[in-house]
């Protein structure tokens, strides 16, 4: 069965795309969750014009995404946690800790957004990676500190 996809979909095709697929999986998968349509000419016309709007869309959240990126990477942030010897902290430092440090700071960023591969284990200074939109990563420097 031929359908055309309404959103990206792992493994299978961005948005706007024609791909073939099993029937059950079109029919139990993929159009209950409108993810994409049968790809008929009406269709087509429609998902070309719906496919339109969102690259308009997506090319104003990527620029104010690149404007709050060079906002973003002037700030450091500072977390302070309690460490034994050797500098090794007795908890650690996670996404949710850099997203309310970054939110004291006045950005509200989701800590879905901050890519820390594992928690910060450590004192020392650390840059994590913040991704804002699919195109756009900022950079933001923390540093862990001893707390007195």
């Amino acid at each position: 069965m031929e359908v055309i996809l309404r959103d990206d979909v792992n493994k299978l095709g961005s948005r706007g795309q024609v791909v073939k697929v099993a029937a059950g999986y079109a029919r139990n998968f993929l159009l209950p969750r409108k993810l994409a349509v049968a790809a008929t000419e009406a269709n087509k016309k429609i998902i070309e014009q719906e496919r339109q709007a969102h690259l308009r869309k997506d090319a104003k959240l990527a620029s104010e995404a690149a404007d709050l990126a060079k906002l973003v990477e002037t700030v450091s942030i500072t977390i302070r946690q309690k460490a034994g010897e050797q500098d090794q902290l007795f908890g650690s430092v996670t996404s949710q800790d850099i997203a309310d440090s970054l939110a004291k700071a006045g950005y509200s960023i989701d800590r879905k957004k901050i890519q820390l591969d594992e928690p910060i284990k450590q004192l020392g200074d650390y840059t994590v990676p913040v991704k804002l939109h699919k195109d756009v990563t900022a950079k933001v420097a923390v540093k862990v500190e001893r707390e007195q």
